[in-house]
């Protein structure tokens, strides 16, 4: 029996929707590379799919050389580039947001949330790279702790040389204070003397205060021995000068 005819609709079961559009995109993708390979031509096809992923073929080095070739091909006109330029633009939106839908995605995945659809091979690539993103998250960690300790020891280091400096410079200052105190007691004695020297007459000048004491004994002696004269003649019956004088 021949193949039947197959009624172009869209299919309600999700599932065999997916089924289906993996085989035609393979399908499709297969026949475009047999078609640019067979016939030598530049063949480019798009496809999105209904979740939104990108799936592209193209068999020159950059799909963006065939659309600029398609563009100068089909709008020679300048008032279609425009248009065209916008359709560029709005297909490159649309890449844009299936990479961030897929990055969104990605990120639920890897918090651990919407894994149901996910087959055994897709989580074993998450776990890899968590496992992956823990190794750099605990080696930076690492660096990081290991130069705040390097910086704490150097601070240490400043600090002990700030205070040795200090002790040092304290040291200095109070040797120097003990000997400007020396000194004053030092002239403080020395003013004192001299301010006793100059308190008695007979210390600030030895040489008058000798003379004058030499001069004093030697009236005396001059006085004691006219007394002894004087005694030894009226003992003798001799009158003394006062009497003579009389």
């Amino acid at each position: 029996m021949g193949r039947g005819k197959v009624e172009l609709k869209r299919i309600e079961n999700k599932i065999s929707r997916q089924v289906t559009f993996a085989k035609r995109r393979n399908g499709l993708l297969k026949k475009a590379y047999e078609l640019s390979l067979l016939c030598d031509a530049e063949v480019a096809l798009i496809i999105f799919s209904g979740r939104g992923r990108l799936f592209e073929f193209s068999s020159s080095s950059c799909m963006y050389k065939t659309l600029e070739r398609y563009r100068t091909c089909n709008h020679s006109s300048q008032e279609a580039t425009p248009a065209l330029e916008n359709e560029i633009n709005y297909q490159e939106y649309l890449k844009m947001k299936t990479r961030l839908e897929f990055l969104q995605s990605s990120q639920r995945n890897i918090l651990g949330e919407d894994l149901g659809p996910l087959s055994m091979k897709e989580l074993d690539q998450i776990e890899n790279q968590i496992d992956v993103s823990l190794k750099h998250i605990r080696s930076k960690k690492d660096r990081v702790l290991l130069d705040h300790l390097f910086d704490l020891k150097n601070k240490e280091q400043d600090l002990l040389d700030q205070n040795k400096e200090l002790r040092k410079k304290l040291q200095e200052t109070s040797l120097g204070e003990n000997t400007v105190h020396m000194s004053w007691q030092d002239g403080g004695q020395s003013s004192s003397n001299l301010h006793a020297i100059e308190s008695y007459p007979g210390l600030q000048n030895p040489d008058h205060e000798s003379s004058m004491q030499i001069g004093y004994h030697q009236s005396y002696v001059d006085q004691m021995n006219n007394e002894e004269m004087t005694c030894h003649q009226h003992t003798n019956g001799e009158p003394g000068p006062s009497a003579g004088w009389m």
